[in-house]
């Protein structure tokens, strides 16, 4: 499909939609054309929050009542015309969704789930019994229109449209800014989103401001449609849930998807009511829907033909050798200088962590010196990856300092870490692998501002920066991939250049080698003593120990949470504390072990 197709089809169902009701004044017809327009509104607003961040938010029809009510309330007190209130719904909404924001975007699974559901029967409960403000259940009835018969429903018709292209505009903008891939990556990971120097709060709260203003603004088209609002219409769950199908069925996450889920969700409501009355036959329906969608058509409408479309042009296509970039096999190996400069720049000091009994690391204190490629080794279960979880701040520790250049940082949650020059990477590798590879490599971010959240995702310095690390790794050619498509080798090469992104001062690796090929491993040893000689400092956690002794000095070799030994890996390895660690207290052999 030819890159103008969908846009062109796009537009053509605008001048449609915007000519409609020049063409034909059916009341009926424009009736149903805008509450689709409404129903996709919705789901649009839940796809930022839900289809773009991943939390699941069945509460988002509460942001309608919101909006209603405050537009209702407004033009009943001041009798001025409803139309100047609909915006001060909007902001109502958002402000709402702002304060609930600072309590829910702090949790996470189904408690955050819980909350939003409970938010639609708070709302309902506050509305019916604060009789006073919103007329309890009999409601509120605002002014009757004085539009003419024949246009009784444009009004409403044009609005609405116009506030679906809006709202459709505005997550367009989100998903290829900063803020949108930082709202992806949380979605694919969150952890390894904070990892990168993603503040996680601050993006989640953004996108549930940004999921109900135009809700909250609809909400007041809406009660002015119906000249009459009461807490049972306004804050029905089935509502929210109505709206959720449609964002599924359209494909979550896409920025059309949600579109076409609503306007498929309404008519189908309509045609149910036609065919069976007003009763709960709907509700049935839209269970049968919802079974469907999650067994065969997971990812949505949208998305599903996307992804077919992208296989069948990539069939014909040659595929991509999974072996290296051939430009890194020719890449002459870096000679291993260490540049030390006798500075300090991690330094650990008695550092505790338990879980109940366990001591996963007790009173650990080491340091690691700029410029070197420290090894942290031990057995399995030594707490070594509790270690760099509490290093990089994935953990908070129970006692002990963690200083970083002289500042200490044991308290600062980790995307402060990331800011400051600790990056990363994982004994099992967590790229976002909805994500192509270009885009995960662009989305760390060395620091923190409010102007770069709305800058270009992938464009600029940034994408060329990140073009050149792909290619220093290797993995040029797979740019364009979706990362869940690379093998592990091949992502964990990727994640390094992704580490690299935030110019660290630190880089910690958890089992480079782990899991990968040879002739990867020894281009990724290769890659590091080249970004040693540039002036990066490494601590590496590592099970291979003769590539521990060639390429690391000094050894750091944890037991049970505790240091036992420290040095050079020629001294290390005729330990005899070290060989009881790792060979037991009854070991016997005639020849000692070596590295």
């Amino acid at each position: 499909m030819r890159a103008w197709l969908p846009r062109g089809l796009v537009a053509v169902g605008l001048v449609v939609a915007v000519g409609l009701p020049l063409v034909s004044h059916d009341p009926y017809l424009q009736n149903v054309l805008y509450l689709c327009f409404l129903m996709s509104l919705l789901a649009v607003g839940w796809n930022v929050v839900s289809g773009f961040t991943g939390y699941a938010s069945l509460g988002q029809g509460a942001f309608l009542g919101y909006g209603a009510y405050t537009t209702a309330l407004l033009a009943l007190h001041t009798h001025a015309s409803v139309w100047w209130f609909v915006p001060v719904g909007g902001v109502v909404a958002a402000v709402i969704a702002a304060l609930l924001g600072l309590v829910t975007m702090r949790l996470r699974g189904h408690a955050f789930v819980i909350v939003t559901i409970a938010l639609v029967y708070i709302s309902e409960l506050i509305a019916i019994n604060w009789r006073s403000l919103t007329g309890g259940t009999n409601g509120l009835t605002l002014p009757l229109p004085t539009f003419g018969r024949d246009w009784q429903n444009t009004p409403f018709y044009y609005v609405l449209l116009g506030l679906l292209v809006l709202s459709v505009a505005l997550s367009a903008w989100i998903r290829r800014t900063k803020l949108g891939a930082g709202l992806v990556a949380i979605r694919e990971d969150e952890d390894k989103a904070v990892a990168i120097g993603v503040n996680a709060f601050v993006y989640k709260l953004l996108a549930f401001v940004a999921s109900a203003i135009f809700v909250g603004m609809a909400g007041g088209v809406y009660a002015y449609a119906l000249t009459f609002i009461d807490p049972t219409g306004m804050f029905d769950i089935l509502f929210s849930v109505q709206l959720v199908l449609a964002a599924l069925l359209g494909g979550r996450g896409s920025v059309w998807g949600p579109v076409l889920g609503g306007f498929l969700i309404e008519l189908l409501d309509e045609g149910a009511n036609q065919m069976f009355g007003n009763g709960q036959v709907h509700i049935v329906i839209f269970g049968a829907v919802m079974v469907a969608v999650i067994l065969f058509l997971p990812r949505g409408i949208v998305p599903s033909i996307q992804l077919a479309l992208r296989r069948r042009r990539e069939r014909g296509t040659e595929r991509v050798d999974q072996a290296l970039d051939a430009r890194v096999t020719e890449r002459p190996a870096a000679p291993h200088e260490p540049p030390l400069t006798g500075r300090t720049l991690l330094e650990v000091r008695d550092l505790r962590k338990r879980f109940g009994g366990v001591h996963a690391v007790d009173g650990l204190s080491f340091s690691v010196q700029e410029g070197s490629i420290t090894a942290l080794i031990g057995p399995n279960g030594s707490g070594k990856t509790t270690a760099f979880n509490l290093i990089h701040g994935m953990l908070r520790p129970d006692a002990g300092e963690i200083l970083l250049d002289g500042r200490r940082v044991e308290r600062l949650p980790a995307h402060r870490r990331a800011h400051l020059g600790i990056a990363r990477t994982f004994q099992l590798t967590r790229l976002f692998p909805e994500m192509r590879v270009l885009e995960n490599v662009v989305a760390p971010l060395p620091r923190f501002s409010w102007r770069q959240l709305a800058a270009d995702a992938v464009s600029g310095a940034e994408a060329g920066r990140a073009r050149e690390l792909l290619d220093f790794v290797g993995m040029a050619g797979f740019a364009g991939k979706l990362a869940g498509e690379l093998s592990s080798g091949q992502q964990k090469l990727v994640e390094i250049a992704q580490a690299l992104m935030l110019d660290p001062s630190l880089i910690l690796l958890d089992e480079p080698t782990g899991g990968v090929t040879p002739p990867i491993v020894e281009r990724m040893v290769d890659r590091i003593r080249e970004l040693n000689l540039a002036g990066k400092t490494f601590l590496i956690v590592e099970h291979n120990l003769p590539l521990v002794a060639e390429l690391c000095d000094p050894v750091v070799v944890m037991a049970a949470g505790k240091r036992i030994a420290e040095g050079p890996a020629a001294t290390i390895q005729a330990d005899s504390a070290v060989l009881d660690a790792y060979l037991g207290e009854d070991w016997n052999v005639d020849e000692p072990v070596e590295a």
